[in-house]
């Protein structure tokens, strides 16, 4: 399993206080992606550039598919410009991917992150070890967590000081975070004010 799968996993935790947004959930899905990669020194970091690194098979589908489509040749592609395109969309793949694996499933009791369905994470070695880096407090997935919204209960923030293009990522993940909660709020107030013009005084 990849930490982008992990941390799909564990924004399905039912518990009404973990709500996160798609399109929250995609960006750090994205950042995870690109974390893995560079774990993996298929990429990596100069400055904020993702410069190609090793060519080989990742053993994960999706993650083979984002090493797939980044830049192999100058101009590379900044990290913040890769969270916004290879996220787009991103929850849905995830979803349809562990559905199709046979790690998530339609359920009573589950969550409903996109669309009027309810899927419940099932029981399995996938989810078990997501759960374990979870209750861990491994740093990187708390830290993406954390980025969602989704919080750990660790009372110290994540220590990522030893893993610089990991603290890169995490930095740009929740600057896009925060600028996609201030489109929102920003068309919400447009709406409201639309809304506002054609109710009359």
């Amino acid at each position: 399993m990849t930490t982008a799968k992990d941390l799909f996993i564990i924004a399905m935790d039912p518990q009404p206080e973990r709500s996160v947004g798609q399109g929250d959930l995609s960006l750090a899905l994205a950042g995870a992606e690109l974390i893995d990669l560079i774990d993996a020194e298929a990429v990596a970091l100069d400055g904020d550039s993702i410069v190609p690194g090793q060519q080989s098979a990742l053993d994960d589908r999706l993650l083979d598919e984002a090493a797939a489509v980044l830049a192999q040749q100058a101009p590379y592609e900044q990290v913040e410009d890769w969270l916004w395109r290879r996220g787009r969309d991103l929850a849905a793949a995830y979803q349809a991917a562990l559905e199709a694996d046979g790690q998530l499933a339609r359920g009573r009791s589950g969550r409903s992150l996109f669309g009027a369905e309810r899927l419940e994470v099932v029981d399995s070695p996938a989810r078990r070890q997501a759960l374990s880096r979870w209750k861990a407090e491994e740093p990187v997935l708390a830290a993406l967590a954390a980025a969602v919204g989704i919080m750990s209960g660790a009372e110290e923030e994540p220590n990522l000081d030893e893993n610089e293009a990991a603290t890169t990522v995490l930095a740009v993940v929740n600057d896009a975070v925060m600028e996609l909660e201030a489109v929102r709020q920003r068309r919400s107030i447009e709406k409201a004010a639309f809304a506002n013009v054609w109710r009359g005084p």
